[in-house]
Formats: structure tokens, C-alpha cells, sequence
């Protein structure tokens, strides 16, 4: 990413950055004031805060106790997306609104807002595009061991797959320099966290982890039902985001090994054919055969796949750039208050 430009430097050194703090709610009336209650109104180097709720199709009001509490930007999904769309659509609006940086945090007050202004410190020194709050997972004695093992083993593997050093990879609270979020596009419907640290590692985004407070965790989370189901989900968005951004990768390696898993029975077959012992043997040559076929054919797909995702990211850039002249077309056409 390039660095701050001047008028960024100058905006941080007048405390002129705008900083929203964003919410994806569903059903969350209950917890939302504590969660609201213990977001800071005032961050040095920032000179507005404003608080953002997006309800995700909410049936018990969660909307109606924002704006009762005066929450400056409420969105109000009209059934319930999920959280990764909720993610989009509220990064969507504080870029709308102004938004210099964008906080994620949850609204089942698992996250103490105390921790903001350590969120934003890196983005404000301009050492990272995007901050995670690490809550060391590995040793919450809240969870489980199995947990525990789990949270530590699913962050190494986000970390090799995506290239970037990050703590906590499932954690949502994170903030986003104006342009990280300019450039995130969420395309699963699950959950946003590690699809983005990939991405940001594939966009050369600078990414580090800082150590946030938690709150003790008053109930289930409503994301997923079950341990098992959260894996098969994540599993899923791991794969698939790693296929999708780094093809050549997954599929080259993928159809070399089939390459030579076929070559082994053929050169059985031909060691014994050269000793004038070929005949009954011609099962290794067939089935070589079949292993050396599905292995070229991957490899074709593993070059075809990376000239799609070349072209994948050529648009990016391109619906950046669009995003970029909307939000300023729209800033020079509103009426100056």
C-alpha cells in the first residue's frame, strides 16, 4: 500500500481523522447498550467518532435501542444476511460516511472497548493497513482445551496460507485504514475473518496483531450451533478463499503429485517389459496411465485458474478505483454544512 499522503500526516497531527466504530447486530437489544457503553468517545489523533450499528434482520428492536441511545449511522439489513455480508454492507456505509478508519466489533459485548485505542495506534503511526486484536485464545481458560488447541491450530494455518503474521485469525475485532477497507470484497456468506487476511496478504496489505481485553462471555454465540459446524464452515472458507486467490498453488501442487504417483506404475511396467516380463502387467500401464491424465489436466486447470485470478484482481483494482471517484464525487457534491 502506499504511504500516508501529506494531508493525511497533517489531518492526524490536528486530530482531524474520522474513526467509525461499526457493530453488526443480530438480536443484540439485551447486550448492545453495554457494548455501546463502553466504546470510548474520544481517541488522541482522532477528531470524530461516530457509532455504527448494522441490524441484521433483527426481530427483538435492536435498531430502535441504537437510535435510542444515539447511535450517528444505523443500517437495517431486510432479512438476515449473515455476518460477512452485514461486515460489507457497514464498511460499505462508513466509507459513504467519511470513515478514515473502520473498528469492527461484535455486539454480544465479547470485546471490551476499552482496547479501541490500541486498535487504532498502528494505523495512526501509519505501521499497518489493518490491526487484529489478538485475545489470546490459546490461553483463555474459558474455552476448552480442544478450543484452545483448535483457536492456536487454525491461526497457524490462516498465517501460512495467507503470508501474514496475525495472532488471532478469527478474532472480529480489527480495525481498517480507509484504503484497506476500499479494497475488501467479501464474497462468503459465513464469516468475513480469515477470507480477509488472505486477501490482505494477496494485496501486499500490512497486517499486525495487538492484545485486547475481553469480556467474560455472558451466552453462545449465534454464529454457528455447534464446534463442528463452526470447523466445517471454516474449513470451507479457508479452502475456498485459498482457491480462489492463490489457484496456482493449490492446484499445481495438486496435479504434479498425481503426475507422479502415475509415473510409478509406468515405469513398473516398463522396468518388467524391458526384462521380457510385460504380459499381466499391463494393469500398472492403465492405471499410471489414468493418475498421469487427471495430474496434466489439473496442471492446466492450476494455469488457467491463475490467469482468472489475474483477472480477478485487475478488476479489483478497477472497482477500487470506482469506489475511490464515487466516494469523492460524492464528498465534492455535499453541501458543505
Amino acid at each position: 500500500m502506499p504511504d500516508s499522503s501529506a494531508e493525511e500526516i497533517v489531518a492526524v497531527a490536528r486530530g482531524g481523522l474520522k474513526l467509525i466504530v461499526q457493530i453488526p447486530c443480530y438480536n443484540e437489544a439485551e447486550t448492545l447498550p453495554q457494548v455501546l457503553a463502553g466504546i470510548p468517545r474520544s481517541i488522541p489523533g482522532i477528531g470524530q467518532l461516530d457509532i455504527q450499528v448494522i441490524d441484521d434482520g433483527s426481530s427483538d428492536g435492536t435498531a430502535d435501542v441504537a437510535r435510542a441511545h444515539g447511535v450517528a449511522h444505523v443500517v437495517v439489513n431486510s432479512g438476515n444476511k449473515g455476518l460477512a455480508r452485514s461486515f460489507q454492507a457497514g464498511i460499505d456505509n462508513a466509507l459513504r460516511n467519511g470513515a478514515d478508519i473502520v473498528v469492527n466489533t461484535d455486539g454480544d459485548n465479547q470485546y471490551c472497548g476499552a482496547s479501541i485505542p490500541d486498535l487504532v495506534a498502528p494505523i495512526l503511526r501509519g505501521e499497518a493497513d489493518i490491526v487484529v486484536g489478538d485475545r489470546k485464545p490459546g490461553l483463555n481458560r474459558e474455552f476448552s482445551p480442544l478450543k484452545r488447541f483448535l483457536q492456536r491450530f487454525g491461526s497457524s494455518v490462516v498465517r501460512r496460507l495467507s503470508g501474514v503474521e496475525v495472532a488471532d485469525a478469527v478474532s472480529g475485532f480489527r480495525a481498517y485504514s480507509r484504503e484497506a477497507a476500499l479494497t475488501i470484497n467479501v464474497m462468503t456468506t459465513f464469516s468475513y475473518t480469515t477470507e480477509t487476511l488472505i486477501h490482505a496478504g494477496q494485496h501486499g496489505l500490512k497486517v499486525v496483531s495487538v492484545p485486547v481485553e475481553v469480556n467474560p462471555v455472558a451466552r453462545p454465540s449465534r454464529l454457528f450451533r455447534s464446534m463442528g459446524a463452526f470447523l466445517r464452515k471454516q474449513i470451507v472458507t479457508i479452502l475456498r478463499s485459498y482457491m480462489m486467490y492463490r489457484p496456482l498453488n493449490a492446484f499445481l501442487a495438486v496435479g504434479l503429485v498425481m503426475m507422479v504417483i502415475g509415473a510409478i506404475p509406468i515405469l513398473r511396467f516398463l522396468v518388467y517389459f524391458a526384462m521380457g516380463d510385460g504380459t499381466g502387467r499391463v494393469q500398472s500401464l492403465v492405471l499410471g496411465g489414468v493418475f498421469l491424465l487427471a495430474g496434466y489436466l489439473t496442471v492446466v486447470i492450476a494455469f488457467l485458474s491463475d490467469t482468472i485470478a489475474t483477472n480477478r484482481r485487475l478488476i479489483e483494482r478497477v472497482l477500487t478505483r470506482v469506489r475511490e471517484l464515487e466516494l469523492a464525487s460524492r464528498t465534492r457534491d455535499r453541501p458543505e454544512e
